[in-house]
């Protein structure tokens, strides 16, 4: 894996800025962005919770929500993996898909076809410190994935195979956190 620099990345909502030693940050409510040709069978996100942005937006379903997260299998709007890092309203590690066959926009599939992925071995997380560094990595080996969040094995379990959608790439997901962050994924 490398890191991926924003020149390579797809921005899709709110915006990413260049920041020192190679980082990138965050400083909107809501920011999605994928890496074009890239692969999903592992991925890394380092970054440093920089503290909820002034301005709180609620997530399509009303509810009101702090987290980061990695996009994997990330076709579109509509049908990706998530594995979310929530901090607030309640802290942990969340896996979950959105599919909606035919749907490809945020505007034609809205907050449908979530499910959450149970896991087989999950363990619970600490609320996050503004100003640590953290690491948030994901590694598939079939249809299992591995979440660690900083070297600790913090959720394992099956994928359905209606989730994964091979030679979809990865991307990163967050809001209403301010964040310092570095991607890195392999890339072709």
């Amino acid at each position: 894996m490398i890191p991926v620099p924003l020149s390579r990345m797809k921005v899709t909502e709110g915006s990413l800025e260049p920041g020192p030693d190679e980082q990138l940050l965050v400083e909107g409510p809501r920011m999605r962005a994928v890496v074009p040709g890239s692969s999903t069978s592992a991925v890394e996100l380092r970054f440093t919770l920089l503290g909820p942005t002034t301005n709180q937006v609620a997530l399509a379903s009303g509810e009101q929500r702090q987290q980061v997260g990695l996009k994997l299998f990330a076709v579109d709007a509509c049908n990706v993996l998530y594995a979310m890092w929530r901090l607030a309203p309640k802290p942990g590690l969340v896996v979950n898909f959105k599919r909606n066959p035919g749907q490809h926009l945020s505007r034609e599939c809205g907050n449908r076809g979530y499910t959450i992925v149970r896991p087989n071995q999950h363990t619970a997380l600490r609320p996050l410190e503004p100003g640590v560094a953290h690491t948030l990595r994901a590694r598939f080996d079939g249809p299992t994935l591995r979440v660690w969040v900083d070297d600790t094995l913090a959720w394992s379990g099956t994928v359905p195979e209606e989730a994964l959608a091979q030679g979809a790439p990865v991307g990163i997901r967050s809001d209403n956190v301010r964040l310092a962050l570095q991607l890195s994924a392999p890339l072709p």
